[in-house]
């Protein structure tokens, strides 16, 4: 089992060691810190500088944006920047529940520049909590630091040009054809044979793997998703039903009602006036369709 499947975030609490942060240190050139016997968890961030973390064999190299988290057991030794003074935020915490092994396993540095996660943010909502002692500040620093450390032992989030999902060539190839489409914002249908040429498949092989993925042919699947779109327009713009037709690639609004009554039983009218909870499903679902969701403009 995993260290990400082995926690469970409903179980998973952290308490703050008292007067250990989240704080801001500041070391001169050329210092050491440690050996040391880690007794407490500590998240260190590099601010400014640089430093090297020892542990037993390993050596990590800290830079600013480094996100390395310290472990009960370890012992460790710094040694910070020698031509330049470091600045490094730190937090000493306590962690109980689901943490198997006190951690051992676990992720020991992250890098926290250019990723889409909330950890960067959550690192400096701590160190204002810290700073400012808002009223109640040790619970929710608590809690962003229980958040901080589920995110940290998540697996890191796949990049924008690694949106594949694990879909099969062919179709991701296909999608391209749809990303220059709607990159205008409007879901416009595209031709079978133009999504066969972006694949560089025959338009039977096309139709194949979608067939075999997804239950569907390429032009019904798009369908799905031109459709699918039309949801958070229903429920939260005041669009008529003409507007929706067109942002969602429909000639008319009668074209459009009446392939939405196809696929979700019921008229957009209705379907405007049902709570969200209250809905039929939307039909990206039970076919697998949201997976093809990543590979196109955002609506």
């Amino acid at each position: 089992m995993t260290a990400e499947l082995a926690l469970s975030s409903a179980a998973l609490q952290v308490g703050l060691v008292p007067r250990l942060g989240p704080a801001v240190a500041d070391y001169p050139p050329g210092s050491t810190f440690g050996p040391r016997d880690a007794r407490t968890f500590e998240f260190v961030w590099l601010l400014s500088g640089s430093a090297t973390w020892c542990w037993d064999d390993l050596r990590v190299r800290l830079t600013p944006g480094t996100l390395l988290l310290v472990r009960p057991g370890m012992r460790d030794c710094f040694h910070w920047d020698p031509r330049r003074p470091t600045r490094h935020a730190y937090v000493h915490f306590t962690v109980t529940g689901d943490a198997v092994g006190g951690g051992a396993g676990w992720p020991i540095a992250r890098d926290l520049g250019g990723r889409p996660d909330p950890m960067g943010a959550l690192c400096k909502y701590l160190l204002w909590l810290g700073s400012t002692c808002p009223p109640g500040w040790r619970e929710q620093a608590a809690e962003t630091l229980r958040l901080l450390v589920l995110t940290f032992l998540a697996p890191p989030p796949a990049s924008s040009d690694d949106a594949s999902g694990g879909l099969p060539e062919p179709i991701v190839a296909a999608m391209s054809a749809v990303r220059s489409a709607w990159s205008d914002g409007v879901a416009r249908p595209v031709a079978l044979d133009r999504l066969a040429a972006a694949a560089g498949v025959s338009v039977s092989t096309l139709c194949r793997a979608f067939q075999r993925r997804f239950g569907l042919g390429p032009v019904a699947a798009l369908e799905r998703l031109r459709l699918a779109r039309a949801e958070p327009l229903l429920w939260m713009s005041n669009l008529s039903l003409q507007a929706i037709a067109v942002q969602c690639g429909f000639a008319d609004a009668y074209h459009f009602s009446r392939r939405f009554r196809a696929v979700y039983g019921l008229a957009p009218s209705a379907f405007r006036a049902t709570p969200p909870q209250a809905a039929p499903p939307s039909p990206l679902e039970a076919a697998g369709l949201a997976a093809l969701e990543p590979l196109t403009p955002q609506a």
